[in-house]
């Protein structure tokens, strides 16, 4: 059993258990914590919790402190080199005619390495893109390729059903979603009306898929024909 505190280094990410033994912290605290990137800035999401080794992935990280004044000041000044830095990466992306669209930048809290997310329709060579960012942040630098869903995570907006993405909200994962999951809902298949910003299927299909699935569908569909999240329902001899 390990004593451990959950952590989240975005708003909507991944949840991380690290160790928190001899660490006086609790939930909503800000912390710094060492990782397999370096040292890094996150906020305690999950209160101190005992854990099975076996719900964890070992070797267990430590928290090494909770956040002082002066963290706060480098976390802060650290977020503004970003900006700086996603100008810099655009122009540069610009100057080598590379066919990728720059979504984010993210400092490690100990400027040890600059990542540049962004997204293509295939293989890039960045190669000499790296080496000019290289030398102008004299830090390691890594160019991640990421998915829409994590585009649209990262990126935000509103969804169709006039509320903030799921995903850049709450969802710290993204589950798998399949057409079944529509189908067994008696949603209408049009992709306009299933699918979410990103162009994937819309991740709430999950949340009643196992209602569904025992054959109590609860309060799925109303009576005008929709359901909780506005989406329009096939009936036989209707024309959505």
């Amino acid at each position: 059993m390990a004593l451990v505190v959950g952590v989240r280094f975005r708003p909507a990410g991944k949840k991380y258990y690290f160790d928190c033994e001899g660490v006086e912290v609790e939930a909503g605290d800000a912390v710094i914590v060492e990782t397999v990137r370096g040292i890094e800035y996150g906020r305690v999401v999950i209160g101190k919790r005992t854990v099975s080794e076996e719900e964890l992935v070992l070797p267990l990280k430590k928290v090494i402190r909770k956040a002082t004044d002066e963290d706060e000041k480098i976390y802060a000044a650290n977020k503004k080199k970003e900006k700086k830095a996603m100008e810099i990466c655009r122009e540069k992306v610009q100057e080598h005619g590379l066919p990728m669209r720059l979504i984010d930048v993210e400092y490690t809290f100990d400027q040890g390495k600059v990542i540049f997310y962004f997204t293509a329709e295939g293989r890039v060579d960045f190669r000499d893109l790296v080496k000019d960012l290289a030398a102008i942040f004299k830090t390691r630098i890594e160019l991640r390729q990421i998915g829409v869903r994590d585009e649209a995570k990262m990126v935000g907006g509103i969804g169709p059903c006039g509320r903030v993405l799921c995903c850049a909200s709450f969802l710290g994962e993204f589950e798998p979603v399949s057409i079944r999951m529509a189908k067994e809902q008696n949603l209408s298949l049009n992709p306009t009306k299933i699918s979410g910003i990103c162009g994937r299927l819309m991740c709430c299909l999950k949340y009643e898929s196992e209602l569904y699935e025992s054959g109590d569908n609860g309060n799925g569909e109303g009576k005008d024909g929709e359901n909780d999240r506005g989406i329009e329902v096939d009936y036989p001899g209707i024309d959505n």
